[in-house]
C-alpha cells in the first residue's frame, strides 16, 4: 500500500525527528571523557580555570575514557607528602594543578542523552523545609532558596535542585533535592542556622556573610591543615587555620574595640587581654589570642583557626577538614534569615532508583503489547496497528520535550507518561470506531470530525482536573501533571490528527 502523506503526518513526522535529536544529541556528542559535574569554589582546581561541563580527555597524558581511568591516576598519586604537579588536558584547554591533595572536582561519565532524571531515579535525598514558627511570605521563601543555594554551591555540591513550592493552603516551603547526598547530610545542611559572631568581650568584631567579610581563603599558602598529633588522653586532633579578610567597617570594629585593652605577658608572646571569640549558632566554638601589635590598629586580615579530632590521624584529618569547611561556608554566606525546620525528609538509593525505572519500563512495554493484543482482536487488520505506532511515538515526542526544556525525570512524571499512553489509547479507539461505523449518510471525514468533538471534550475535563495538582502535595506531584499535560496536548495537536489521517488512508484502501 503506497501511503500519501498529509501535512499532519508529515508534522508528526518531523516533531518525532525533532524530539529524537533533542534526546540523543547531546552537547558532547561521540567526545571520549569524562565530564566535570563541579568544582569547588576558591579551590587550586578553580583558581587555575577547571569549570563545571568541561570535558577531561587526559590526565598527565594518559587518556581518561570512563571514571575508573579517572580515578585510578588519582588514587596513585594523592595524598602526596608534598606538593606535586598534574596536568589535566579538557577539550578547552590545559590545566596544570600543584597540590598534596586531589583535586577539587566531581566527575561523571559523559551522559547518554539529555534527558535528566530527579532524585526517584537517581538517588538522593529529599527535604521539605519551613521556618521555625513563622509563615514565609513569597519574597521571604526566594530569599531563603537564594541564601540556601549559595550556601550548598560552596560546600561544593552540584546535582541538587532548591526551589521554592506552595500546599493548597497557601503554606509556603524550600524543596531541596541533592543526588546522591544522605538524610543526614541534608539535615546538617539545613538544621543550623548557620549565625557566626566574632567578639571581643561583649562587642561583635564581624559577623558572616557579604556585610563584614569580603573573601574567605580555602586553598594555597592561606588555608589548610597545618599539624596532626596525637592526644595524651587518646586518639588524634588536626589544627587548621585560613585567612579571613574583612570589610574596611569590620576592620575599623576591631581597630575601636580593641584599642584600650590592656596586654599580657605569656611565654609564647604578649597578646591583649582579652581573646577574639567565634560563636557559632550562639556556641563558643574557638577563642584566638590577639597579638599586641593589633591593638587599636585597623586591619583587613584575620586568621581563623580551629581543630578536629578522631580516633585515627585519618579521622582527626577528615574531622579538621569538615569543621574548617564548614566555617568557611558560613563566613561566606552568612547565617540563615530564619531558623529552619525540615517538615519532611525522604531518602531513594540510587539502586532503588534503577530498579524503578526497569520496572516502570517493564511496565509500559507490557503495557503496549497488550493495548497491541487488544487492538488487534477487536478491529484486526493494518490499523489495529496504528495505535501502537502512535503510543511510541507520543512517548518518544514526551521525553524530547522534557529534555529540551531541562525537566527531571521522576516517578511521578513517569507515571504522568503512562497516563497520557491511557488517555491517548482511548481516544485512539474512539476515532477508530467513529470511522468504522456503519452510517452511509456520513462520510469518514464527518466521522472523525464528530471523534474529535468527543476528543477535545476529554482533553479540556483532564486539563482542568490536573491543574489542582500542580500545587497538591507541596509542588511533589508536578512531574505527574507536567508530563501528563504534555503527553495529552502532544496527542490532540500532533499524533491524533496524524492518527486520524492514517485511519483515513487506510480505510479508503480496506
Amino acid at each position: 500500500m503506497k501511503i500519501k502523506f498529509t501535512f499532519k503526518i508529515w508534522l508528526w513526522l518531523v516533531v518525532l525527528a525533532l524530539a529524537l535529536v533533542s534526546i540523543f544529541i547531546t552537547p558532547n556528542f561521540l567526545q571520549n571523557g569524562i565530564i566535570i559535574k563541579n568544582v569547588e569554589q576558591n579551590s587550586s582546581a578553580f583558581e587555575q580555570g577547571l569549570r563545571q561541563g568541561q570535558v577531561i580527555t587526559a590526565v598527565d597524558n594518559q587518556e581518561i575514557k570512563t571514571i575508573e581511568d579517572y580515578y585510578k591516576i588519582i588514587q596513585e598519586k594523592f595524598p602526596a607528602n608534598e606538593k606535586i604537579k598534574l596536568t589535566i588536558t579538557t577539550t578547552e584547554s590545559e590545566y596544570i594543578l600543584y597540590s598534596s591533595n586531589a583535586p577539587e572536582i566531581t566527575v561523571s561519565d559523559i551522559p547518554a542523552t539529555n534527558i535528566k532524571t530527579g532524585l526517584d531515579l537517581s538517588g538522593g535525598a529529599r527535604a521539605l523545609i519551613k521556618a521555625e514558627n513563622h509563615d514565609l511570605t513569597s519574597s521571604e521563601v526566594n530569599d531563603l532558596v537564594s541564601v540556601i543555594s549559595n550556601r550548598f554551591n560552596v560546600y561544593g555540591i552540584s546535582d541538587m535542585s532548591i526551589r521554592p513550592v506552595s500546599d493548597l493552603s497557601g503554606n509556603n516551603y524550600v524543596l531541596i533535592e541533592i543526588a546522591g547526598a544522605t538524610p543526614e547530610d541534608l539535615e546538617n545542611l539545613v538544621s543550623q542556622q548557620g549565625k557566626f559572631e566574632a567578639k571581643i568581650g561583649n562587642d561583635i568584631v564581624f559577623i558572616g556573610g557579604e556585610k563584614d567579610i569580603t573573601s574567605v581563603s580555602r586553598s594555597g599558602q592561606e588555608s589548610g591543615i597545618y599539624s596532626c598529633n596525637q592526644n595524651p588522653s587518646g586518639g588524634y586532633f588536626c589544627e587548621f587555620r585560613f585567612v579571613v579578610y574583612l570589610s574596611p567597617e569590620a576592620a575599623q570594629r576591631h581597630a575601636d574595640i580593641t584599642k584600650n585593652l590592656g596586654i599580657n605577658s605569656t611565654a609564647q608572646g604578649n597578646y591583649l587581654s582579652k581573646k577574639l571569640d567565634l560563636y557559632l549558632d550562639d556556641n563558643l566554638v574557638d577563642s584566638l589570642l590577639i597579638s599586641e601589635d593589633l591593638r587599636g590598629r585597623v586591619t583587613t586580615q584575620i586568621s581563623i583557626s580551629g581543630s578536629g579530632t578522631g580516633e585515627t590521624n585519618s579521622d582527626a584529618y577528615d574531622s579538621a577538614q569538615e569543621q574548617m569547611n564548614k566555617l568557611q561556608t558560613i563566613l561566606i554566606t552568612g547565617s540563615l534569615p530564619f531558623q529552619l525546620e525540615i517538615a519532611k525528609l525522604d531518602t531513594i538509593s540510587p539502586t532503588l532508583g534503577e530498579n524503578f525505572t526497569k520496572y516502570i519500563i517493564y511496565a509500559g512495554i507490557a503495557a503496549l503489547l497488550l493495548i497491541a493484543l487488544t487492538l488487534f482482536l477487536r478491529y484486526r487488520g493494518k490499523s489495529s496497528l496504528a495505535p501502537l505506532l502512535i503510543c511510541t511515538s507520543e512517548i518518544i515526542i514526551t521525553l524530547g520535550v522534557a529534555a529540551f526544556l531541562k525537566w527531571d525525570l521522576d516517578l511521578p512524571s513517569l507515571a504522568g507518561i503512562l497516563a497520557a499512553i491511557g488517555t491517548g489509547v482511548d481516544d485512539q479507539i474512539v476515532i477508530l470506531d467513529e470511522a468504522r461505523q456503519k452510517n452511509e449518510s456520513m462520510g469518514i471525514k464527518q466521522k472523525i470530525k464528530r471523534a474529535f468533538v468527543i476528543i477535545l471534550g476529554a482533553y479540556f475535563t483532564v486539563l482542568a482536573s490536573l491543574l489542582p495538582l500542580w500545587w497538591a502535595g507541596a509542588g511533589l506531584l508536578k512531574g505527574f501533571v507536567f508530563t501528563t499535560v504534555i503527553g495529552i496536548t502532544i496527542g490532540v495537536l500532533i499524533t491524533r490528527p496524524a492518527f486520524a489521517d492514517l485511519i483515513k488512508i487506510i480505510e479508503k484502501e480496506d
